[in-house]
């Protein structure tokens, strides 16, 4: 009785202690007790869960997440962009360029993070059937690191995405599945996932529990590429929400270094993240999908925490695209639409502290490159189809420009 209840002692003890482990490796130098516990065989009855049995064959997996570990390594950080502003002195504007990717956008980091979650929960195996729901982005970023690892790939997406971003998916290995509707994407996901035998990776569910938010991620790969800057630590941090994961990394890195630094959502048109934080309701819909990819959902999704957003700004979908041409032509490069709906707020929120005398700095990120877009964002013809008129907002950029007049009295919100 008193070896079963010195056992117990020690295992709770193990289960507990994880920042031990996270300290001492290696396993030599752990107490006696503990190290002998840990080397004897472990018998135990079987539980009774109720969820299908899956067993992934755990050197796969070890080697899996080697080289997903490779992977990162070989990725690096992405490069912090100051961007020269004349009409705003004392307000520094930083974008974090995240189209320098592997994979060509901010969605990269989900992926990876994504990956290595399942891993480590046992849900994917050697042969098991990857599927996601997206609007694009992740899926081409899940789609290379199921290359990677020589698994199957279904990206469910709506069929309104880019022809660009539908290449890209098929160019790493991916198969693509249409749905007519951006709200049917999650069903459709779930279905296939059963009907493969596969798993459905839901980065919508996951993303704020997959992202490591105390180390090694974005926000604190920013913060320390900030700290010889002129305002080292940001007033404001603007980005998008999609699955409401990046958002929720900064805000509590932010809160967990101790930090004042406050989240901006910036929010396009027929989302649904504006409504659910305005008003603290986690069920609030629109009917209208988001034409920006990457952002914008017709739900608020679970990785969303409306508490530690600060301000959720809507952007109509014109000054969105007005905004990424506008940055385009200031960076000499293309970006996507969802860094224009980022921009709109970073000058809005930098003017405001222009204008009341508050200096500092304000951080966004570039999500992803134009060059997913010459069919749709950057096509004329296609904004004419989807009845979007960018010249007021443009002629808003351009005075902007010529006299640093606030460039949003056409609307933002």
């Amino acid at each position: 009785m008193f070896a079963r209840s010195q056992n117990l002692v020690l295992m709770i003890w193990v289960a507990v202690d994880q920042d031990f482990f996270e300290r001492e490796r290696t396993p030599t130098r752990l107490p006696k007790e503990v190290r002998s516990y840990m080397s004897s065989p472990v018998q135990s009855a079987p539980i009774e869960t109720g969820f299908p049995a899956r067993r992934a064959d755990r050197q796969w997996v070890r080697e899996a997440l080697e080289q997903l570990e490779a992977e990162t390594c070989r990725s690096g950080w992405t490069p912090l962009l100051p961007l020269r502003l004349r009409s705003i002195a004392d307000v520094d504007i930083y974008l974090k360029d995240e189209s320098l990717h592997p994979t060509g956008s901010l969605k990269h980091r989900l992926a990876r993070s994504l990956f290595f979650y399942a891993l480590c929960n046992g849900d994917i195996g050697p042969r098991t059937t990857i599927v996601e729901a997206s609007s694009g982005s992740t899926a081409v970023s899940e789609a290379y690191f199921a290359q990677i690892l020589g698994l199957d790939f279904i990206a469910v997406i709506p069929a309104a995405t880019s022809r660009e971003k539908v290449a890209l998916i098929e160019q790493h290995g991916g198969r693509v599945h249409a749905v007519d509707h951006p709200s049917n994407v999650v069903p459709m996901a779930r279905r296939l996932a059963k009907d493969s035998n596969g798993y459905f990776m839901d980065q919508f569910t996951y993303a704020s529990q997959a992202t490591n938010w105390r180390q090694d991620n974005i926000a604190s790969e920013l913060l320390t590429q900030m700290q010889h800057e002129r305002y080292p630590k940001p007033q404001w941090i603007v980005v998008g929400a999609g699955t409401g994961g990046t958002s929720t990394t900064f805000a509590r890195f932010a809160r967990y270094v101790g930090l004042s630094t406050r989240i901006a959502v910036a929010d396009p048109e027929g989302s649904a993240f504006y409504e659910g934080w305005r008003h603290r309701d986690r069920a609030a819909v629109t009917p209208i999908p988001s034409r920006i990819e990457g952002i914008g959902r017709p739900q608020v999704e679970p990785s969303f925490y409306p508490n530690l957003v600060d301000e959720v700004i809507p952007v109509p979908d014109a000054a969105s695209i007005a905004a990424m041409r506008w940055t385009s032509e200031l960076l000499g490069r293309r970006v996507g639409a969802s860094t224009g709906t980022n921009m709109w707020v970073t000058l809005q929120l930098a003017l405001r502290a222009e204008t009341s005398r508050r200096m500092g700095s304000v951080v966004s990120l570039i999500c992803d490159s134009g060059d997913r877009y010459e069919s749709t964002y950057y096509n004329d013809a296609w904004l004419f189809e989807q009845g979007i008129d960018i010249s007021p907002f443009v002629d808003a950029l351009s005075d902007f420009n010529r006299t640093g007049a606030v460039p949003f009295a056409n609307g933002a919100g």
